[in-house]
């Protein structure tokens, strides 16, 4: 990501130090942006009645494991773990509630004001 915007900066003859940040991003920023990336994997898991955290991770490591430098499997063997190799290190993620959370469900005490509001348009919609 970097990389490309230093090029544009020479081709623009922009007057600025160059900045060396040891290795190309691009690898991790595909695996979590791309199509079949992590993101993809989750909002098309969300729209799976049956999927779960585990099937999650599960779906990453079929796609991903060993075809990206970014992506790993941590070496202690936990369903909900993974692991990716950020430009500062490995991080390791637990998908626990991923899911759920991105799913973005309404929070009840929100639907309940809805339902009881005074506007009638607002009350029709619940």
């Amino acid at each position: 990501m970097f990389i490309k915007e230093q090029q544009e900066y020479q081709q623009e003859r922009i007057d600025w130090d160059f900045v060396d940040y040891g290795l190309d991003l691009k690898p991790c920023i595909d695996l979590l942006e791309k199509s079949m990336g992590v993101f993809h994997l989750l909002d098309e898991d969300c729209l799976m009645p049956n999927a779960t955290d585990k099937s999650f991770v599960e779906k990453i490591m079929v796609n991903h494991k060993g075809s990206r430098k970014s992506y790993g499997k941590p070496a202690r063997s936990n369903p909900f773990h993974f692991e990716i190799k950020h430009y500062a290190g490995v991080v390791v993620y637990n998908s626990v509630q991923w899911l759920e959370k991105n799913s973005d469900p309404l929070n009840e005490n929100i639907v309940e004001l809805l339902k009881t509001s005074e506007d009638s348009f607002v009350k029709s919609l619940w």
